[in-house]
């Protein structure tokens, strides 16, 4: 039984969350602060957090930032700041998810189960599949049956992205983007291949389905360009994976942009 802990001063909403939950097979504990909030992490060992950020001793991005230092439990937000400000900071401290109030209950419940299942699944080296590619992130390999092969995948290399940038500042280099196929690869396959940029951002992306990823999660910055222009390289590279994997990468269905905050990958 997965075990839920409820955090929000509402005594309302604690209740019919507890009644409904209680009512879908899980084990539901409550807390009314961000101090009752951590004692209850620590004494109860909960496997998933609902967590309320308007709390009365604390706010709860504070909250999320002390439970990351020492558990992985997730979290999920629950609150009534819509901004994208109160979103991108929440996941930027540590959420899993965010769920803005009022919500619908089935929508909640989808969220627990996919939290649910990407902490079943979070020890594992995952193969997943995007359409008719097979993406082995052990051994770094993406295959495709040949048959399949879009026109594309033997196009001429993509020239690197290039963002504007001020006058005096140094310019950082994106990865190239190799070739689309190995020259080696097995009869009756194809190949697709990454640059290491590519493949970080795939593997955050993949090891996390259904979570929504700022961009600072997915590309941290190391210096160098602006916040502006670190968004228009990740967006460049965001849709070089789309090129490479999606089937209609004009209507991605995989790697789904959410805008003003991040990405999310959809199995």
């Amino acid at each position: 039984m997965t075990r839920v802990l409820i955090v929000d001063d509402d005594t309302q909403i604690l209740r019919a969350l507890r009644i409904t939950l209680h009512a879908r097979g899980y084990e539901v504990m409550t807390a009314t602060s961000g101090r009752h909030a951590l004692a209850a992490t620590t004494s109860g060992r909960p496997d998933i957090i609902l967590l309320d950020l308007g709390l009365p001793d604390m706010d709860g991005a504070e909250v999320i930032h002390a439970l990351r230092s020492w558990t992985t439990t997730p979290v999920i937000v629950l609150s009534g700041r819509a901004g994208s400000t109160d979103k991108v900071g929440a996941l930027d401290a540590g959420a899993d998810d965010y769920v803005t109030k009022p919500f619908r209950v089935d929508e909640l419940l989808a969220r627990l189960r996919a939290v649910a299942r990407r902490t079943l699944s979070a020890t594992e080296a995952p193969l997943t599949t995007i359409g008719d590619y097979t993406i082995d992130l052990t051994a770094r390999r993406i295959t495709r049956l040949a048959d399949h092969r879009r026109d594309r995948a033997s196009a001429a290399p993509e020239p690197a992205p290039r963002a504007t940038r001020p006058a005096g500042k140094a310019r950082e280099t994106a990865d190239p983007e190799p070739p689309a196929n190995h020259a080696d690869r097995p009869e009756g396959l194809a190949t697709v291949r990454l640059s290491p940029t590519e493949w970080h951002l795939l593997e955050v992306l993949v090891r996390n389905p259904g979570k929504l990823l700022t961009h600072r999660q997915l590309l941290p910055r190391t210096g160098g360009p602006s916040p502006k222009e670190h968004s228009h390289y990740l967006r460049e590279y965001m849709g070089r994976l789309r090129r490479k994997l999606e089937p209609n990468p004009a209507r991605p269905r995989h790697f789904i942009t959410e805008p003003g905050m991040g990405y999310r990958f959809q199995p």
